[in-house]
């Protein structure tokens, strides 16, 4: 691996109180125009602490910029409110394309030296946004869910609980043709229907999150995408198990990160990183690189350390290690499919732990989608060879697996087969047999299985 620094911001210490720009620690107050003030004068003159103190505080979503440390004292709760008002359709990417989206309630863009930081919790009112599948749900969850609102839409999966009318009437409408010049106002309706990731930092540069407690978000809890020199540390995200894309985080197309001492409770991926998908997404040459994860736990999630679906400008050189997931669906998750192109290559995982795993500890799936890639290729009879994804030169090392149903499960392409792929000192009990097709120089070194079933 090769070996990276990741610079963090610099950081100011003029402190500038939310409750000296007119905030209330008041349940029914809006706090966005004082918060958003605070942070503008905090940069405008050089930068420094914006202080959250102890106490709630309802906001409207903010924007931060460059030289500003958030900072929450730790009694502090920042909840966001959901409104159509508030919350504007904008475009933006969004599972590794362009679309629509309604604006985060924490943002910032193009900004650089920022911080979230302070051991208080920032809540982004998630369950307000988000429809819930029935099969998450105990039955006197679902009959809860049921007395705030009677829309339910069936799938052949699952029935899906719908928080409001115009949620309900959007999933149903389904999403408007982005080249339309209408297609925001078109969508704009049915707004709740294109849930915010909570953070969203953009185009950044030295951004640090530390200490702080962040969850309950309407999509993902933190979004970093095509940021350099990004550190996470000693936080808390979190989300209920029934949370539709409450991903943890999911760095995208970012360089020289670094992820720590952070615990993931999620209602979907833990700790996941991405680069684009297909086609669209190549025009960028902007890979995620230089990467490293350790002493971080996950729980309850869909998976504790996951690499794509969208993965299409590539991933590499990543070290993830000294880490435990525990109760997750899957334990090391890698997913691709045709059509999204990229290679991700160069990555360590080691001295890990993982209990309970639901489903399998380890897997290297290209068909996380079917072969249905029609909205790039669907006048083409054959796909181009930058069109298949590629997995390679990815080892394992010192890992104990407590129990899982399947310890490795690897499903390659024929066109490009999983290429180099080393399991060494692997100890698992599982209820099933490995699973490995359309693989090529799989190397195992003292890999112990314990079937028990």
């Amino acid at each position: 691996m090769e070996s990276f620094i990741v610079k963090l911001p610099k950081l100011y210490t003029k402190v500038y109180n939310i409750l000296d720009f007119g905030a209330k620690s008041d349940i029914n107050f809006n706090n966005k125009k004082a918060i958003q003030e605070a942070i503008d004068c905090c940069s405008n003159n050089g930068g420094g602490l914006v202080l959250i103190p102890n106490g709630y505080y309802l906001s409207g979503p903010i924007q931060l910029k460059s030289n500003v440390n958030l900072h929450l004292d730790t009694n502090a709760y920042l909840q966001f409110t959901k409104s159509k008002e508030e919350y504007p359709l904008i475009f933006t990417e969004y599972e590794g394309q362009r679309r629509i989206r309604a604006i985060s309630p924490i943002m910032a863009t193009n900004c650089h030296d920022i911080a979230i930081t302070g051991k208080g919790t920032i809540d982004g009112n998630g369950h307000l946004w988000r429809g819930i599948k029935k099969f998450k749900l105990t039955s006197k969850e679902w009959e809860r869910c049921l007395k705030k609102s009677q829309y339910v839409i069936e799938t052949k999966e699952s029935s899906i609980w719908c928080p409001t009318k115009t949620y309900y009437e959007g999933v149903i409408k389904g999403e408007p043709d982005y080249n339309l010049d209408n297609a925001l106002d078109i969508a704009s309706d049915n707004y709740d229907v294109y849930r915010p990731v909570l953070v969203s930092l953009r185009h950044c540069d030295k951004v640090l999150i530390e200490d702080v407690t962040i969850q309950n978000s309407p999509a993902w809890n933190v979004h970093p995408i095509y940021c350099n020199d990004f550190t996470m540390r000693d936080a808390k995200i979190k989300n209920k198990f029934s949370a539709q894309n409450g991903d943890g985080i999911d760095l995208e197309s970012c360089t020289n990160c670094e992820i720590s001492n952070t615990i993931f409770e999620v209602g979907d991926d833990g700790i996941c990183l991405k680069s684009g998908k297909n086609r669209e997404a190549r025009q960028i040459k902007a890979p995620t690189k230089n990467v490293w994860i350790h002493d971080c736990k996950v729980f309850d999630a869909h998976g504790g350390f996951v690499v794509g679906s969208e993965m299409s400008r590539g991933i590499s050189n990543v070290l993830v290690e000294n880490c435990t997931f525990s109760g997750t669906d899957i334990g090391v998750r890698f997913k691709s499919a045709m059509g999204r192109g990229g290679v991700v290559e160069d990555i360590i995982i080691r001295n890990i732990q993982m209990n309970n795993i639901i489903n399998e500890a380890f897997i290297f799936t290209m068909n996380y989608v079917l072969v249905n890639i029609e909205d790039e290729h669907e006048h083409e009879e054959e796909i181009a060879l930058d069109d298949i994804p590629e997995f390679r030169d990815i080892h394992m090392e010192n890992i104990m697996v407590s129990s899982c149903d399947t310890a490795i499960k690897i499903q390659g392409l024929k066109e490009k087969p999983i290429n180099n792929l080393t399991f060494k000192n692997i100890f698992v009990n599982a209820n099933k047999e490995n699973v490995i097709s359309n693989a090529e120089d799989i190397h195992f070194d003292n890999v112990l299985i314990n079937y028990e079933k």
